[in-house]
């Protein structure tokens, strides 16, 4: 491969039309200039230059060299320039994986930062819980540790948490959600022993990590929920309960925008709680946009004062 540096010196030796010019433009010594356009003729194996009078002048093949020395100059200049931008996270992609509460509670905020800090960055979101909407190894992923005890995730696959930064962001408890004609609205709040008998609306079509922890502990107050119908998500269960087809219990992050007609209680004690993780690849230590990601979805998750 043709050394970039012996091509940058013989386009400033055509630019300027001398080997002396050049070196001063360069900040070489003459001979350190024509040491580098013989290196060069040596390794293109073509006559770029020839002597004329007490000078040199381009041959045409000289000619040809140094204008393709200026594109390939030019590429690799731009190349420098999107390395430095990737390195410094102004550019690029960042993957992002979230479950739908977080994403409606606080990616907004985090991705508005983001694309006003880093206007070129790509910005790639999923949903954990959609089949086919997941990114493939996301960079960040904001997930539901399948239990809030030890210090071990049994999320994290055997030798994945050498890859991974692990912390924790939240953990939180779970509400239900009635209607404000039922006859516990006024309590503010109840067990899950006071719903054994109640009409459920099941929230979670993924069947996923959060429902599981409700079903754990429904199991633990000595019954099963009856589930009355299945709701795609929160905000459809919300307005079946205000219509008064039931209750619905989720975690307290999901329980924003409730439609007119409904009212959260709190679950008292034995409390139905989940933790709330983020998960970064090791291998975005070193940018920018990734640890920004990080520090806004800190202070997003952060329970209100």
């Amino acid at each position: 491969m043709v050394d970039p540096q012996r091509l940058q010196v013989f386009r400033t030796v055509v630019q300027t039309g001398s080997i002396n010019r050049a070196a001063a433009r360069l900040g070489y010594t003459a001979s350190a200039v024509s040491q580098q356009v013989s290196a060069l003729q040596r390794e293109t194996g073509l006559a770029l230059v020839e002597r004329r009078g007490r000078g040199i002048v381009a041959t045409a093949a000289g000619i040809a060299v140094a204008e393709r020395a200026s594109r390939v100059l030019d590429h690799l200049a731009d190349f420098d320039g999107a390395v430095d931008d990737l390195r410094t996270g102004r550019t690029g992609t960042l993957r992002i994986g979230t479950f739908s509460s977080a994403n409606r509670a606080w990616l907004p905020r985090v991705v508005a930062a983001l694309t006003e800090e880093f206007p070129h960055l790509r910005l790639e979101l999923s949903i954990l819980e959609l089949r086919g909407d997941r990114t493939a190894d996301p960079d960040l992923e904001v997930y539901v540790a399948e239990s809030i005890r030890g210090d071990r995730d049994p999320t994290v696959a055997e030798g994945e948490s050498d890859a991974y930064d692990l912390e924790e962001l939240r953990t939180e408890d779970y509400v239900v959600v009635v209607s404000e004609r039922h006859p516990l609205a006024d309590r503010g709040a109840v067990t899950l022993g006071d719903l054994a008998a109640e009409p459920w609306i099941d929230n979670d079509h993924s069947r996923g990590t959060c429902r599981e922890i409700v079903m754990s502990g429904c199991a633990a107050a000595g019954f099963a929920p009856r589930f009355r119908i299945q709701a795609p998500d929160y905000t459809s269960a919300f307005d079946y309960v205000a219509h008064g087809v039931g209750i619905t219990v989720l975690p307290r992050l999901g329980a924003i925008g409730l439609p007119p007609g409904t009212v959260m209680l709190s679950l008292a004690a034995p409390a139905v709680r989940r933790r709330i993780m983020l998960r970064t690849k090791r291998s975005m230590h070193g940018n920018p946009a990734a640890q920004r990601a990080r520090e806004l979805l800190r202070a997003a998750s952060a329970p209100a004062v």
